[in-house]
């Protein structure tokens, strides 16, 4: 994980708090201006409002993506094609943050006694307790697999997080069930939710058709998410998420977006320059 300093664009404060005056108590919320975003995107150019937006990143942590970690220890994964997103990740999270955007680390976070997990989480990443899954005994000797807190749940070295990131823990495949992640986006009247991270065809895919269950417009952005499984596996959540969801996007069309608008505008006291 790489720390990032956040000096010069510092989020403003946020929105959705009451407001003390000398007469009253104002309940009243600000209206944030839009600041729209047209990028090339699958299956046609999609416009979104940035000041209504977030970016998500699913599961870029040490048990999956590191040598040591528990898919490719235990399970044989290599990991070289899990961490090839970092650079684009890097990139989004550095555009939404210029833009005061939240970036959200959503990150598998068991508990290490796993009283919440069912048999059918437990039992399908263990091969019904023949290989060590959730909350077992860290490969490398560092904790517990994807136990919250533990070395396996933490970000994967040459991931970008900022302090004013924030971090969902999950025991599911899905970010939304039972996580605080639709609260968050809620406060923030986010309408539109862009995805990244790993695995597309996996953890990805299910927080992202949640979220569209839940009224959150999304945007998959293809290269910026990996998945051991076959490319034809990967083709297919595409087209799934292109027919029945939301769009498809490319890193480097949304940031060249983002730059332009940048370049035109005008800061108000109090935005990020």
């Amino acid at each position: 994980m790489n720390a990032v300093s956040t000096v010069g664009h510092d989020a403003p404060p946020h929105p959705d708090r009451w407001t003390a005056r000398a007469d009253a108590v104002s309940l009243v919320r600000p209206r944030v201006a839009p600041r729209p975003l047209r990028f090339a995107a699958a299956p046609q150019p999609v416009e979104v409002d940035l000041a209504r937006s977030a970016l998500v990143v699913v599961d870029m942590q040490n048990d999956f993506c590191h040598p040591q970690g528990w898919f490719s220890a235990v399970r044989g994964v290599d990991p070289a094609p899990l961490t090839a997103p970092i650079a684009a990740i890097n990139r989004l999270t550095s555009a939404f943050r210029r833009f005061a955007a939240p970036v959200i680390f959503v990150h598998w976070g068991v508990a290490a006694d796993r009283a919440d997990l069912p048999a059918n989480v437990l039992d399908k990443a263990t091969a019904c307790g023949g290989l060590p899954g959730y909350g077992d005994a860290q490969p490398a000797g560092d904790g517990g697999i994807l136990v919250a807190g533990d070395w396996g749940a933490a970000p994967v070295d040459g991931l970008d997080v900022a302090p004013d990131d924030l971090v969902v823990h999950k025991t599911r495949l899905s970010g939304f069930k039972d996580t605080r992640l639709d609260q968050i986006l809620r406060r923030r009247d986010v309408t539109t939710v862009f995805y990244a991270g790993i695995n597309i065809d996996r953890c990805v895919f299910a927080t992202l058709m949640d979220g569209a269950f839940e009224g959150y417009d999304p945007i998959l952005v293809d290269d910026a998410c990996a998945t051991p499984s076959p490319t034809s596996v990967r083709d297919a959540v595409l087209l799934l998420v292109r027919q029945l969801y939301g769009f498809t996007a490319r890193t480097a069309d949304i940031v060249a977006a983002a730059e332009a608008v940048l370049a035109t505008a005008v800061p108000t006291p109090g935005e990020p320059s």
